[in-house]
């Protein structure tokens, strides 16, 4: 990560995950309060299911490529924790990114055993994500020792949004598919992806003057313009939304509505499990009363 490439790759990463997720749980709440227009195909079980399955393994597939990059890409440190002829720890810093990415390859690991077994319950992959976050921040908290005052403060505003993104994903565990939960995750996600670049121009610029490091004007240009990359991933989110809403409830509109009724028990889509969820807490809420 000690290059403008170095941020730009965890920077795309988050940048296509925020994007995605948006227009993922966008066609889900969409399809699930427009389903009395039209077929529910679209946020059936199955479908939702497949999807994480892929999402999964694209996101594993990237961790892994994150951890080979960072322990044998130029000057990494080719798995060499310690420097015996030196005495001294070898190259923290690429350990510190390789473990981050290490984290996310866990939630991976853990969200495909979800959704491709019964062996652990749904909720458990919210866990494993949250855990990914803090750990992220965690990470990037003591990392910052013996810097200059600009690059760690670019850093610290890094960090509200990942720490967001964990408690947010934390809430999640309880209230799995509330659609302004999954939309702020999405928010912080985008802010933390255009983040990563801003980091990358002002730290390492691939072109144009170098920044001054020790410049308290800088540090206060970079606080508003923090603000600015929240207001972008707010206005991308919202359009998103919009924009995904309006296209699935015209396509139900034109599908011609299936006779239920009619189908046989197996012929009819599964339950989605964000409905699940929501009839099981319906009738624990009932029992209670």
């Amino acid at each position: 990560m000690g290059s403008f490439r170095g941020h730009a790759l965890p920077g795309t990463f988050f940048l296509v995950a925020g994007i995605w997720w948006t227009v993922k749980y966008s066609i889900w709440h969409a399809t699930r309060r427009n389903k009395g227009i039209g077929s529910t195909r679209l946020a059936s079980r199955a479908s939702q299911r497949r999807l994480e399955i892929i999402e999964s393994s694209v996101i594993l597939f990237f961790s892994l490529v994150g951890m080979l990059a960072e322990q044998f890409g130029s000057g990494g440190p080719k798995l060499q924790l310690y420097d015996f002829v030196e005495k001294h720890w070898d190259h923290l810093h690429s350990w510190h990114h390789a473990t981050m990415y290490l984290f996310f390859g866990l939630f991976a690991t853990v969200s495909l055993i979800i959704h491709t077994t019964e062996a652990a319950p749904l909720a458990l992959d919210r866990l494993m994500l949250a855990i990914a976050f803090f750990n992220e921040g965690f990470l990037f908290l003591y990392h910052l020792h013996g810097r200059s005052m600009l690059d760690v403060h670019v850093h610290l505003l890094l960090l509200y949004a990942v720490f967001g993104e964990t408690l947010v994903a934390f809430l999640e565990i309880f209230h799995r598919g509330n659609i302004i939960l999954e939309l702020l995750r999405c928010t912080l996600t985008v802010v933390q992806g255009t983040w990563f670049w801003e980091v990358g121009f002002v730290l390492y610029p691939p072109r144009g003057p170098e920044w001054d490091l020790k410049d308290p004007n800088n540090m206060m240009f970079i606080t508003m313009c923090y603000s600015w990359h929240l207001a972008f991933a707010m206005l991308i989110v919202s359009v998103l939304y919009c924009i995904v809403s309006c296209a699935v409830h015209s396509r139900l509109k034109k599908t011609p509505p299936v006779e239920m009724g009619l189908l046989k028990a197996r012929e009819r889509d599964p339950e989605s499990e964000d409905e699940l969820m929501s009839r099981i807490r319906s009738k624990a809420h009932r029992c209670g009363n």
